[in-house]
């Protein structure tokens, strides 16, 4: 299990901590003293060091810093938390499956031995494209090269009061949070004695229907029809209703046609109800509206939609509707061949002309690029073009992408087990 230490930059205060803590400051390595390969000459050693700073610490942001640890560069990684995150799991932490610290590990541990790197916790405010600087508050951090990978965040669609009744998934905050709603449902349907109440306090409704909508209604239904299916005596916990709603023709709409249909007939053998071309219209403290249907339900989980970062804004580049800033083939900001953007942050196309979809493998396959463009950022310096660079297909690469919904049973690129 991974060890960990969590701190936000917003609170600067421990979140949680497991059993062996790793210090910060045990593992910190400033720009001043770290270790750099030995020079090949003389001239070679005394040219100053390029520093690259990196905005984020997730799948993108980590393996853009791990690729660069044999470059002759400074880095610094800026994350407003001081663990990496492995998002995909999430869903387990919500529904009590794993312990946040199964998922998390401290940026620090990870790249203790990467001497020519520097961790700093903060949150970032802004960017001064113009002078080359990341804005923590009132610091400035230069940088020659920046890559920003923030990552993505909850989208309502311009209904934002919905988020206080209808949480997402996208930290340990808010699966810890879930997963006080979900076991405390049930805890509070075992002590009422009005049926209504207790038919409320059972509902659990999941909006969206991608991946994590729809593992997450696996999961529910996994917990209430066997983890806790036994465990009480006023309420039987498999009668929950579990309800997945999804505004789309099918679930899983970047996954192949075949394999929504496999996923849709898994989750409604489990008891799940899977609700498709159906809009959310209201969500309250009581419940939610789907297509003119209200749904009591004391549990509503948001999984339909994510918007990017404030990166965009930062830079003051073109975007989509969703905030991604858009991005060349080689993952860099028009006009800026010093800024790289990348992950759920970018708008980037793939050979076919279409958005890379925002999964772990083309996250880190953009990072691997990233480091591995560091030599053809100094091409074009010196005036030799742009380098070509071989962006996954759509996708991502040729580990594919996988869910698991049931218990023994995955979705994984084309293939069910």
């Amino acid at each position: 299990m991974s060890a960990l230490f969590a701190a936000n930059a917003d609170t600067d205060g421990a979140h949680f901590s497991h059993e062996r803590r790793v210090p910060a400051a045990a593992t910190d390595v400033h720009l001043a003293s770290a270790a750099v390969p030995v020079a090949a000459s003389t001239e070679a050693a005394l040219e100053p060091r390029k520093h690259v700073v990196i905005i984020g610490g997730g799948f993108g942001g980590l393996t853009a810093a791990l690729a660069l640890r044999h470059a002759p560069v400074h880095v610094t990684l800026i994350d407003r938390r001081n663990y990496h995150l492995f998002q995909p799991l999430l869903y387990q932490v919500a529904t009590a499956g794993l312990s946040p610290a199964d998922i998390a590990s401290p940026i620090r541990a990870i790249l203790r031995h990467q001497l020519n790197t520097t961790v700093l916790l903060g949150k970032v405010t802004g960017i001064d494209v113009a002078g080359k600087a990341v804005l923590i508050d009132e610091k400035r951090v230069a940088y020659d090269q920046l890559v920003i990978a923030t990552g993505a965040r909850h989208a309502y669609f311009n209904h934002e009061e919905w988020e206080q009744f209808a949480p997402g998934l996208k930290k340990i905050d808010d699966a810890t949070d879930i997963r006080r709603r979900i076991l405390l449902a049930f805890e509070h349907a075992e002590n009422s004695s009005d049926p209504g109440e207790q038919q409320r306090l059972l509902s659990f409704v999941i909006v969206g229907g991608g991946p994590t909508g729809v593992e997450m209604a696996g999961a529910i239904a996994e917990l209430a029809r066997r983890a806790l299916s036994t465990d009480f005596r006023n309420i039987d916990p498999r009668s929950a209703r579990i309800v997945l709603v999804e505004s789309g023709p099918r679930v899983l709409a970047s996954f192949p046609a075949a394999l929504s249909v496999v996923a849709k007939r898994a989750l409604e053998k489990l008891g799940v109800e899977v609700r498709l071309g159906s809009r959310v219209s209201c969500c309250d403290p009581e419940g939610i509206v789907v297509a003119n249907d209200r749904i009591e339900a004391d549990t509503i989980i948001w999984a339909a939609g994510v918007m990017a970062s404030p990166a965009a804004t930062w830079l003051g580049a073109v975007k989509d509707h969703i905030g991604r800033v858009v991005v060349g083939r080689d993952l860099t900001l028009d006009g800026h061949p010093e800024v790289f953007v990348i992950g759920d942050t970018a708008l980037a196309l793939s050979a076919d002309g279409k958005p890379l979809p925002g999964i772990a493998p083309v996250r880190q396959t953009a990072g691997r690029l990233r480091g591995a463009c560091h030599r053809g950022a100094g091409a074009r310096e010196a005036g030799a073009g742009a380098v070509p660079l071989p962006l996954p297909r759509r996708d991502g690469d040729d580990r594919g992408a996988y869910l698991t919904f049931e218990r023994g049973a995955r979705l994984i690129t084309g293939h069910e087990t």
